[in-house]
């Protein structure tokens, strides 16, 4: 009897040894455990936007409508006219002499809409002649008579400023300056008027040739951060663009002075500058001219401080930049086309630098 109370109280305590050991394991620290790090998910890579729409005169994506009317209004660039209202809006803008050695200028109003647009000014026929054949309705206010009965006589869709002159509708005149640099267009009538004259108000338009996203880095060229063209030296006429390293854009100068906003002093910026070299000839003894849209010649292109000479052409009514036969891309945004006359020609009108 002694001997198995003897072996069960061993027993015992074998088992109570046991589990202390166990628990004392429990309690000890871990150690030379190296934990494996959770693998983080592969990043998907970041796509571009897909966009139901594209404007055909930007190759901006959009998810708007795109079936709006181009509006081509023509805007004064006289030193008095200046700074314009609505020109950062325009998705193309033309710059052609009109008489002496003043330009004048055609902006063609697609993907924005400002509000006010101007000074507006009077017609000329290469003017409302590319407006239509970009498709657009051609605004102005006044010209001759005989400017007029072409206007009318082509069919050309127009809304005339002297028909609405200072209605407080669709033109008013501001106090601030003087006639006839004060003459302005009040953009968000142009539709309804327009319609009111049985034009229609929608348009279907291929869009010009734009590069892809990835495309951008590979545009090649020589230097150009600085492009100055002289229309005149007396009067002072000098046109530059500066290529602004941050925003990648050409920065436009008139006369030594920033092209801004009236309203906000937003300075005109373009991702393209198309200079492009066409005969003159002065037909009249008011100075008027014939401008040729149709043979193509020389050209200069501008993207992202880079200058390539390219040849021009007129495709489908539209001035577009050529090489080897095939149209060159623009770059995605604004564009700004200056038109010089073949005498004296780019060589001598147009200055590149890499200041």
């Amino acid at each position: 009897m002694r001997k198995l109370l003897f072996m069960l109280l061993v027993s015992l305590l074998l088992v109570a040894c046991s589990e202390d050991v166990e628990q004392d394991q429990d309690n000890e620290p871990e150690e030379n455990v190296v934990e494996e790090p959770e693998e983080e998910p592969e990043k998907e890579e970041s796509e571009e936007p897909e966009y139901a729409n594209v404007f055909p005169l930007t190759g901006i994506g959009t998810d708007e409508d795109v079936d709006n009317r181009i509006v081509g209004v023509m805007v004064n660039n006289h030193t008095k006219a200046r700074p314009q209202s609505g020109l950062s809006q325009a998705d193309i803008v033309f710059e052609i002499l009109a008489e002496g050695k003043i330009t004048r200028l055609l902006a063609l109003f697609h993907s924005e809409q400002p509000k006010i647009v101007g000074p507006v000014r009077s017609a000329r026929e290469y003017y409302f002649d590319l407006a239509n054949r970009y498709g657009a309705i051609y605004v102005y206010h006044g010209a001759a008579d005989f400017i007029d009965e072409m206007i009318v006589n082509r069919g050309i869709n127009f809304l005339n400023g002297s028909t609405y002159d200072n209605d407080g509708h669709l033109f008013k005149r501001e106090d601030f300056r003087v006639a006839p640099h004060n003459s302005y267009l009040l953009f968000d009538s142009v539709y309804e008027v327009a319609e009111g004259k049985g034009y229609d108000i929608t348009g279907n338009y291929d869009p010009l040739p734009f590069y892809d996203e990835d495309e951008l880095t590979e545009i090649s060229g020589d230097e150009a951060n600085h492009v100055e063209i002289t229309y005149s030296t007396n009067p002072m006429n000098i046109v530059e663009y500066e290529y602004d390293e941050t925003t990648e854009k050409y920065t436009r100068y008139n006369d030594r002075e920033k092209t801004i906003e009236l309203e906000t002093e937003e300075p005109i910026q373009l991702d393209n500058v198309f200079i492009v070299e066409t005969p003159h000839q002065v037909i009249d003894d008011a100075g008027r001219r014939e401008i040729d849209f149709y043979s193509g010649g020389n050209a200069y292109l501008l993207q992202k401080g880079t200058l390539q000479k390219v040849e021009w052409e007129n495709r489908d009514g539209r001035i577009v930049p050529i090489k080897d036969g095939e149209p060159v891309d623009y770059v995605p945004g604004k564009t700004w086309i200056n038109v010089v006359p073949t005498n004296p020609g780019m060589e001598q009108s147009v200055i590149v630098t890499n200041e």
